[in-house]
């Protein structure tokens, strides 16, 4: 029987068939402004909310004051309260980046990751998480490493990946295989705004919804909504490029 982790993202869960699996590590890619940080903190905030799960928050990004201001304003209202109890631990960008070096930063965080208090951790992002090395070898080396750390542990893991192209299938990334499961968030622009997408293309381990879904950004955060989108993502009509 395979352990679930569940994200309590109205919608997601169900196209997961229950959760993202415990212990393992799910790359988030989209481009910007897709909702993949606002994902992320929804994923943290709602292990404590709803699960009684603590969760750590790796941000190369922003500081903690920011990542306060933009989880509150997304509707997570007791953030900062889970921050200060130490249900939510947060590694913002002045500490992760103080030594310039992983390994350094690293041994920062592995007291954390051995204590069994916590359950979730978020990395965000990788592409600031790759400025630490001189090359792809080295990269992907360290990548390994800190997954395996992390599964060790029994942490479930999302990290944040930007995402250049619209349209994922044109561009996967060694991370893309590096990973458990691969969540792409899409967005098309449209003359009344902007549509908004999910596709969960590879979970290990376990049977997913591969049909692309519709979400909305509001209040509260992210929403899936379960009628698979007749969008295509090679559509002449809906391809922006």
């Amino acid at each position: 029987m395979i352990e679930l982790t569940k994200t309590g993202i109205d919608g997601l869960d169900e196209i997961l068939n229950g959760g993202i699996v415990t212990n393992s590590t799910t790359l988030v890619s989209g481009n910007p402004g897709a909702g993949k940080s606002i994902l992320c903190l929804q994923f943290i905030y709602n292990g404590v909310e709803q699960f009684d799960e603590k969760g750590i928050y790796l941000t190369f990004e922003e500081d903690e004051e920011d990542l306060r201001e933009a989880a509150e304003s997304i509707g997570f209202d007791k953030w900062g309260e889970y921050v200060d109890n130490g249900d939510i631990k947060v590694y913002d960008k002045k500490v992760l980046l103080r030594e310039n070096d992983f390994s350094s930063s690293l041994e920062l965080l592995l007291d954390d990751f051995e204590d069994n208090d916590y359950d979730r951790v978020v990395l965000d992002s990788l592409a600031m998480f790759e400025l630490f090395f001189e090359n792809e070898q080295e990269k992907r080396t360290y990548l390994l490493k800190f997954t395996d750390i992390l599964s060790q542990n029994d942490l479930t893991t999302l990290m944040t990946n930007e995402q250049g192209a619209v349209f994922p299938e044109t561009e996967i990334g060694l991370e893309n295989y590096l990973t458990d499961g691969n969540i792409y968030l899409i967005q098309t622009p449209t003359e009344s705004g902007v549509n908004r997408y999910v596709w969960v293309a590879k979970m290990r381990k376990q049977d997913i919804e591969t049909d692309i879904f519709p979400m909305e950004i509001s209040q509260g955060g992210i929403r899936v909504h379960q009628n698979a989108s007749a969008f295509s993502m090679m559509s002449e009509d809906d391809n922006p490029l």
